[in-house]
């Protein structure tokens, strides 16, 4: 059996509403340290250069549960529930979990090294986005020809939708704007998520996005 072969085999089908589970994890979270001074959780539950030069290896799973505010929270729960839902469905609970972690995990791990090697050695990354910005791209790789309506008003097929968001956070991130630290990490949750789909999948995202709409 070859190795790819190997990372291509699939888990066994089970459902177990782990979207809602992470929500529920994500809102204890947040109100758990709401109170808790910015100092403690920047410097050991954040993401950040220090804490990896630290050996603070947890970082890259606690980041994703640390929010800055209650609409930091409540729109990256809102955007995991409308789409991890239905994808948590197609993929199955335990490919999702794989997805979910893998690509947030790794989305964080890009930033904080992009950050080492370009000088940002004091920020830090807190939340959810990289992971849910994987799953918006994986929710628009399963169901291609979704229509997502903007506003409840616009609708727009969900492969337009992700790659509209891509070129706003490239350029974001290039002219700085509303910060550095989001726009990167959903670039590089989104870059994950199509390795994620290329490696273990077998899947082309382009490919299923002009066959969907040839």
């Amino acid at each position: 059996m070859s190795f790819l072969t190997t990372l291509r085999k699939p888990f066994s089908y089970t459902f177990s509403n782990a979207t809602l589970i992470i929500v529920v994890v994500n809102v204890i979270a947040y109100f758990l340290f709401a109170f808790t001074p910015l100092a403690y959780y920047s410097n050991y539950l954040a993401l950040s250069v220090a804490g990896m030069y630290h050996h603070m290896f947890w970082q890259p799973v606690t980041y994703m549960f640390m929010h800055g505010g209650l609409s930091h929270l409540f729109f990256n729960m809102l955007a995991l529930v409308f789409f991890g839902i239905n994808t948590e469905r197609a993929l199955g609970s335990k490919e999702f979990l794989l997805f979910y972690f893998l690509c947030g995990i790794l989305s964080g791990l890009i930033s904080v090294g992009i950050y080492f090697f370009t000088g940002y050695h004091t920020l830090f990354l807190i939340g959810a986005s990289g992971a849910i910005y994987a799953v918006l791209l994986a929710y628009a790789v399963i169901f291609p020809r979704s229509r997502i309506f903007i506003l409840g008003i616009l609708p727009v097929p969900a492969p337009i939708l992700v790659i509209a968001y891509a070129i706003i956070e490239l350029g974001s991130q290039l002219f700085s704007l509303g910060g550095i630290v989001a726009h990167l990490t959903h670039l590089a949750g989104f870059a994950m998520a199509w390795l994620y789909f290329k490696i273990r999948m077998g899947v082309n995202p382009i490919q299923i996005w002009k066959d969907a709409y040839r």
